[in-house]
């Protein structure tokens, strides 16, 4: 019987234990220590409200209207500019010179020769050859007039058809003197 009122002992001590343990926590749980800590919470979520602009207004879609009615020009083909004068057009019945055998690009100048009043230019051919040409003759494959011989430079004017619109077009090309 001691045996057993030992356990009772020890049960009713262990019990008494348990009971004075759990009011402690209990006790310690529902103290006021908590309220500074529910005051912060409410305070910070006050001020971090959050200021959601408003959309930007979008303006409507205006879709482009496509003319198709034949007035527009085809884009895969070549555009011809309309020309106003078709006064500028080379001489193609006159005999060709011998300088016009070759291409401006592959004739030098270099050197000139002056007899009283008339000035010639010393040009070379590609073929090594010297050919003396004054104002008036025709040099290259393009029509090219010589206008001007200097001792540094022979100024030509040429007349070229322009890809774009076929309309011949004048332009002004120069030989310069080649030191050798």
């Amino acid at each position: 019987m001691i045996l057993i009122n030992n356990c009772f002992k020890t049960l009713f001590a262990n019990s008494v234990h348990f009971i004075i343990f759990s009011s402690v926590i209990l006790v310690g749980c529902s103290s006021n220590e908590g309220d500074d800590l529910d005051k912060f919470m409410k305070d910070s979520t006050k001020d971090m409200r959050v200021i959601i602009k408003p959309l930007p207004e979008v303006k409507p879609y205006l879709a482009l209207q496509y003319n198709a009615d034949g007035t527009l020009s085809d884009p895969f083909r070549a555009r011809k500019a309309t020309s106003k004068n078709d006064i500028l057009q080379p001489n193609l019945n006159r005999p060709k010179e011998p300088m016009e055998a070759y291409p401006l690009e592959s004739i030098k100048y270099v050197g000139s020769l002056s007899k009283s009043k008339l000035t010639y230019a010393l040009l070379k051919t590609p073929d090594n050859g010297v050919q003396q040409v004054k104002v008036g003759n025709y040099v290259g494959q393009n029509f090219g007039m010589v206008t001007q011989i200097t001792d540094n430079e022979v100024l030509l004017k040429e007349i070229i058809q322009d890809d774009l619109s076929g309309d011949w077009v004048e332009r002004t090309n120069t030989l310069t003197l080649e030191e050798s």
